[in-house]
């Protein structure tokens, strides 16, 4: 029986290139490769092949990658001294997004979706992955100089740091809301969990944060021939991508679809303020966070390939340790938001004529997927991006919370609006709703108050 398995998991994936990324371009010999739903699990190259080629490949891939990236963005670094995360850093400012021949934010928006797809002035458009044929975790460098064990031989990180959320980020708990960031400003590790919870969580609590701080094998983090490190290891967590419950900016695939040229980059999104999502997944529909919590461990580990998964050593949790693993995940809070009140509503005493102007223009426009107080809807849903750009469509995704956006950049599932600026032109262009140059001011400082 295992080898029949075997056998049926052998199939080759169809690569995804940068051309493919970019619905302009076209490569003919890519799409002819045969497509599957599975991964080769027969891997007959030596690890030291392996790694000569992707190390030689290595600075082609990126230099057309940070070309892509250079032709799309003003990736300057840009920031606002004065507006910061939760844990200090300074909010990136934008828009970021380079628009085409010579055209403006407004003229943009006063025109059709077809004309703008016609014209492919669409400003943006998917994010790839850097390597999507292979996918896989990338880790940001803030992240890599306390963890070395997550450098990746093959490619690098592509975005700059200015537009990531700030690391270690602050870790607040809904049961001592008395003790802002529990974490004072480290990380929590395998290495220093208990010292910094115990007498803070219930022994059940720990428990479920000892797991999710626990490394096990991941899809090019393990001890296979065709892992992606140097050193043969099981070296990702939960905590690896979410950070002190949150996001350090890590971005892979979603384990959601096939063939892989389908496939979406998606950014790790924050778990703060889970206990209030009844809609778990990107477009899974996972109900609840046991569910959510062992599927991961099956899909976002591996790519949703349990012969994989198999192979290289999946760690398979009994119902008790998912149990706590999501006792501890509904403990993790949303940053305090001192502007709004106990309706999630700005406080007119406390807020700026402009935030309150924003928040007016939210409500019109915004407030039916995002409804306070924690701006988030519980639904998935379709935006039909496919109509501005020749590309396939993206189909339906869940809701994000907005609560404490401004600690989570970049924006959407992929990552593609670098800042809340861009955030606002996105949805400008989405929606139609033609916002004047001032209301997106407005709107984005209501955002950076949530």
């Amino acid at each position: 029986m295992k080898n029949i398995i075997l056998k049926s998991a052998l199939a080759a994936l169809t690569v995804f290139t940068f051309a493919q990324a970019n619905p302009t371009i076209s490569d003919a010999k890519e799409k002819s490769k045969q497509e599957s739903s599975y991964m080769p699990v027969m891997v007959t190259d030596s690890f030291e092949s392996v790694r000569e080629r992707d190390i030689a490949e290595k600075p082609e891939v990126m230099r057309k990658h940070i070309k892509l990236l250079r032709e799309r963005y003003d990736l300057s670094g840009k920031t606002d001294p004065k507006a910061k995360m939760s844990g200090g850093k300074a909010l990136p400012v934008g828009p970021t997004a380079k628009l085409k021949n010579g055209a403006t934010w407004e003229s943009l928006a006063a025109m059709p979706s077809e004309e703008i797809k016609q014209k492919g002035a669409f400003p943006y458009l998917p994010l790839p992955h850097v390597k999507h044929n292979t996918g896989g975790m990338v880790v940001a460098p803030m992240q890599l100089k306390t963890h070395p064990e997550l450098v990746r031989f093959d490619i690098d990180f592509d975005l700059p740091e200015a537009y990531l959320p700030e690391f270690p980020p602050p870790l607040y708990l809904i049961s001592r809301p008395d003790l802002g960031d529990v974490s004072g400003g480290e990380e929590i590790t395998i290495n220093n969990y208990y010292e910094k919870m115990n007498g803070i969580l219930t022994p059940f609590q720990l428990e479920g944060l000892r797991i999710l701080v626990t490394p096990v094998a991941q899809q090019q983090f393990n001890v296979t021939s065709d892992r992606k490190t140097d050193i043969a290891q099981e070296a990702v967590s939960c905590f690896s991508c979410h950070s002190n419950g949150h996001t350090s900016g890590v971005f892979h695939l979603n384990p959601d679809n096939r063939p892989q040229e389908t496939r979406f980059r998606i950014d790790t999104v924050s778990l703060r303020g889970v206990n209030v999502q009844s809609f778990l997944g990107s477009k899974r529909s996972l109900r609840s966070l046991e569910d959510f919590s062992e599927v991961e461990a099956k899909t976002a580990y591996f790519d949703g390939d349990p012969v994989i998964a198999l192979k290289k050593g999946a760690r398979r949790f009994t119902r008790e340790e998912i149990a706590a693993m999501a006792a501890m995940q509904n403990m993790i809070a949303f940053p305090p938001a001192p502007k709004l009140n106990i309706l999630g509503r700005l406080d007119a005493d406390k807020a700026t004529e402009s935030e309150l102007r924003g928040e007016k223009i939210f409500t019109m426009n915004c407030a039916s997927c995002h409804p306070a107080p924690y701006y988030i809807d519980n639904l998935p849903h379709d935006l039909q991006v496919e109509r501005f750009y020749k590309g396939r469509a993206e189909g339906m995704i869940k809701t994000f919370s907005l609560r404490g956006i401004k600690d989570s950049p970049p924006y959407l599932h992929d990552g593609r609006c670098l800042t809340l600026e861009d955030t606002v032109e996105f949805f400008n262009l989405i929606l139609g709703i033609n916002l004047t140059a001032q209301q997106k001011v407005d709107l984005t400082a209501f955002l950076r108050a949530l």
